[in-house]
């Protein structure tokens, strides 16, 4: 389960990893895009503010215009403002200049009005002689404005500036606006020549992504096939580990058939590996040598590991090699583990092999109990660097195979007690 949510996340750290550059290029194109956009309208409109800035401040420092609004000014009061026909002559001296400023500045308009605030100056006829609506008052007290307001013709990007008599007295102001919709179209060009190269780095960023996004999916294809290879190498190790564990149980039996001079079920054994099953002439049943000599080579293997293996067997079980391998392994992984002494005990009943191991060495930790059955656990090093934990591993897979069961616990003493039974396959 665990092996299979490994690869369930390297399968999403994959597909992240193929999507990731795409994604990010992608990412940083729109971004760019987005930027240039919004600094290609700051930059418009920047400009815009600036013009219209200068040409009303360019305009209220006019002899001309400062000479017309000082003449202009008593013609009206706050209280009786002044009309077309009061500022005619005004109107007719800067008019002209009004309509040159508009059409060499590109501004939308230029108005001109008296120190009422109003219009001596508009590109509509109708508006001339008309007190503006929007703010004067701060202007004409001397205070320049920019910004947007919205007046007869819309909303309009708009500088006013005072205009001062001789005498630094505000006599009127200046006001030069280009409407927002004008703004709004140059924003539209500038796009319009932008998207292009947007369009065009777009497809170049895609095709940059997709060959990133191919050689990542190549060399990923490669690790799987270096994976597989390791994966089976990995299998054929495993298998030869286990036949060698196997090989090294079946070296000790015949070690102990040929100590007993045993030599013809020595040979059997080696001709087919089957179960060694002996009688005499006559019919009757003899010991059998196989598990005689089992016993005693195993106690000699234990013995060098320092643990005393103690039997309690009947000689005359018809012992296999799957039995042999079962409790040769047990004692074996007791002894391993540092157990003093080995206490075997087998039956045959009931077409049936029940058996246990009993060992007093320093027993199983409570929290392994649930996998010391599983391929590659061991409680010991591995001084060889070959790889443990085959033993237990094929003994359980032994006693299932044969119908069988195993349980572990713990003895009154601390150590390890292995109940088993399995089926006679003969």
């Amino acid at each position: 389960m665990r092996r299979i949510g490994l690869d369930t996340q390297a399968r999403a750290v994959r597909r992240v990893m193929i999507v990731l550059p795409s994604v990010i290029v992608l990412a940083a194109v729109a971004l760019t895009t987005v930027v240039a956009i919004t600094l290609q309208e700051r930059s418009i409109r920047d400009t815009t503010a600036q013009r219209v800035h200068e040409v009303a401040t360019g305009l209220a420092a006019l002899r001309e215009v400062r000479t017309a609004l000082g003449a202009a000014a008593p013609a009206g009061t706050p209280g009786d403002t002044a009309d077309a026909a009061d500022l005619a002559s005004a109107t007719a001296a800067l008019q002209p200049l009004a309509d040159l400023v508009e059409r060499t500045a590109g501004v939308y308009y230029v108005v001109i009005t008296d120190d009422e605030g109003v219009r001596i100056t508009h590109p509509d006829p109708a508006q001339r002689g008309v007190q503006v609506a929007t703010t004067t008052d701060a202007v004409l007290a001397g205070e320049e404005f920019l910004g947007t307001e919205t007046g007869p013709s819309g909303p309009s990007l708009r500088a006013k500036v005072p205009v001062r008599a001789a005498d630094e007295d505000v006599v009127g102001m200046v006001a030069v606006g280009i409407l927002e919709s004008s703004i709004s179209a140059q924003r539209d060009e500038a796009m319009g020549s932008l998207l292009p190269w947007t369009f065009a780095a777009l497809v170049a960023a895609t095709l940059a992504s997709s060959l990133l996004a191919a050689a990542i999916e190549r060399r990923f294809r490669r690790l799987d096939a270096v994976q597989a290879q390791h994966e089976q190498l990995r299998h054929v190790t495993a298998a030869l580990r286990e036949q060698s564990h196997e090989f090294g149980t079946r070296l000790h039996v015949i070690h102990g058939l040929v100590s007993h001079g045993d030599k013809e079920e020595a040979l059997q054994y080696i001709d087919g590996i089957v179960p060694v099953l002996t009688s005499g002439g006559d019919g009757s049943a003899r010991p059998t040598g196989l598990l005689s000599a089992s016993i005693e080579a195993l106690r000699t293997e234990l013995g060098a590991l320092g643990t005393r293996l103690e039997t309690d067997m009947d000689m005359d079980i018809p012992i296999d090699e799957g039995v042999l391998l079962v409790f040769a392994n047990l004692s074996r992984n007791g002894a391993e583990a540092g157990a003093a002494s080995v206490r075997c005990t087998l039956r045959h009943i009931d077409g049936r092999f029940v058996g246990s191991v009993v060992d007093d060495g320093p027993g199983i930790d409570p929290a392994d109990i649930d996998r010391v059955f599983t391929r590659g656990y061991s409680s010991k090093p591995d001084a060889s660097g070959a790889g443990r934990g085959l033993g237990l591993d094929l003994v359980r897979r032994t006693v299932t195979s044969r119908g069988g069961t195993i349980e572990l616990r713990r003895t009154a003493r601390g150590g390890t007690r292995f109940d088993f039974d399995l089926a006679d396959e003969r």
